[in-house]
């Protein structure tokens, strides 16, 4: 079922506006912002996530850090760090896993990587600033090369649900020897109920606003909308409502799919979107229905 909310004391912002969200684990945090900032939410959860227990390659991973076969490891989420963790740990003691990120170069993609870092105490020595993409990673590295050369590094990259084909290349062409962990992946949610019915509503007009917080968002929801034949209405309704992206790596996935964003926010974090989806949603709709009236008629 979808979960609707509005606010007792909407704010200017929404308006009132219908404001859908694909969140699935902070799903009903994302509809207290919505309706906090005046609109009605719509959340249809569209991704589960499945932690890989039988990861070969993690366990292999583990097996070379020990042996000493990494110069560097690059984290790129949380959520992965503590993974991968997890995993190393049915075979070694945590802090001696630790021990042995601590003896080599340790990168971190964003804040949510560093945080677990930190907690457990290992040196970071690159920090990739926002808005964090793997382009971020690449430049950190590259404005550190003369302290950790890339050129015959052995690194390890920590990947976090979709492989990260741009990374990889990247480092590769500077000359690393490059392992890929997969850690966990993204499924669609086992029940895909309210993600359909949200397609519907986007295709007969009802949603004003969509708000992507990740790039597997747009995957399932174009995924579902042509298993549903609704692919076409969906992209004609997106064209009338405000695409908001929390993101360039976001951003890039929906450009992929011919999806172009109306805005980032100035800070890829979840109350920075609602906050200035809803401070700016009512001009660019306004903007972009005009244009579609204006649109000549074929």
């Amino acid at each position: 079922m979808i979960v609707a909310m509005e606010s007792a004391e909407p704010k200017k912002n929404f308006a009132g506006l219908r404001v859908l969200s694909l969140e699935s684990r902070r799903g009903a945090e994302m509809a207290k912002l919505i309706a906090n900032h005046g609109g009605e939410a719509v959340v249809a959860p569209s991704m589960r996530e499945i932690p890989l227990t039988t990861n070969m390659e993690a366990l292999a991973f583990g097996r070379k850090l020990f042996a000493g076969e990494f110069d560097m490891v690059v984290f790129l989420t949380g959520v992965g760090t503590r993974a991968l963790a997890r995993v190393v740990e049915t075979i070694y003691p945590h802090e001696k896993y630790l021990a042995e990120l601590r003896k080599i170069a340790i990168v971190a993609r964003g804040p949510k990587p560093v945080a677990v870092l930190k907690e457990w105490n290992v040196p970071i020595a690159v920090t990739a600033p926002e808005p964090n993409t793997w382009r971020e990673v690449l430049r950190a590295l590259d404005g550190n090369a003369e302290a950790l050369p890339l050129k015959g590094s052995r690194i390890a990259v920590q990947e976090y649900g979709v492989q990260n084909p741009e990374l990889l290349a990247g480092l590769v062409g500077r000359g690393a020897h490059v392992t890929s962990v997969p850690v966990y992946e993204w499924a669609l949610p086992e029940d895909t109920g309210p993600l359909r019915s949200a397609i519907a509503a986007m295709a007969r007009n009802e949603i004003d606003v969509i708000l992507f917080t990740t790039a597997t968002q747009a995957d399932h929801l174009l995924q579902i909308g042509a298993e549903m034949k609704e692919e076409d209405a969906m992209r004609c309704a997106l064209s009338r409502m405000v695409v908001a992206s929390i993101g360039p790596t976001t951003s890039e996935r929906l450009r992929e799919f011919g999806i172009a964003p109306d805005m980032e926010p100035a800070h890829p974090k979840m109350g920075y979107l609602v906050s200035e989806a809803a401070q700016r949603s009512a001009e660019i709709l306004q903007r972009k229905r005009n244009a579609a009236r204006e649109k000549p008629h074929p």
